[in-house]
């Protein structure tokens, strides 16, 4: 098990794992709204256009395409940081346009954290190289010394 573990985590990178974390919590989120659907305040401006259900699915194809990119080359794993981004931009555009309407005042709050700790975090995410930190600097070698 550990001998897997250690494999996946060499071949997928620190990019790759937090496209793999993010595209199965997206994914799991999206079936949470199939299987449970919350109530709907707030998303108004998006379930006025189709149901939540539709909506759902946003989350579930891009937490599958988030996932598949953590197998990708750095450099082409972007599709997956952009397709992480749309669906909280979308529920913070909604939030946000409820506030503005006056339908759900507590709305910009939950618009804030989605920007902040949703597309905040993935847009820094998107931006870490995988190996920013300088290798341990080598000993020096016992006698031979100019």
């Amino acid at each position: 098990m550990c001998r897997a573990a250690r494999w996946l985590g060499q071949h997928l990178g620190r990019r790759g794992t937090f496209l793999a974390i993010l595209g199965i919590g997206k994914t799991c989120f999206g079936v949470g709204f199939i299987v449970q659907p919350p109530s709907t305040r707030g998303l108004e401006l998006l379930t006025d256009r189709c149901p939540l259900s539709a909506w759902a699915w946003v989350w579930i194809l891009a937490g599958l395409v988030t996932f598949a990119s953590a197998w990708l080359r750095i450099g082409r794993d972007g599709y997956g940081f952009i397709a992480a981004m749309i669906p909280p931009a979308l529920w913070a555009t909604a939030y946000t346009s409820a506030v503005f309407t006056g339908a759900f005042p507590r709305g910009g709050f939950i618009a804030v954290w989605y920007l902040t700790a949703h597309v905040g975090v993935i847009m820094w995410a998107s931006t870490v190289p995988e190996h920013s930190v300088p290798p341990a600097p080598r000993r020096a070698r016992k006698g031979g010394a100019p």
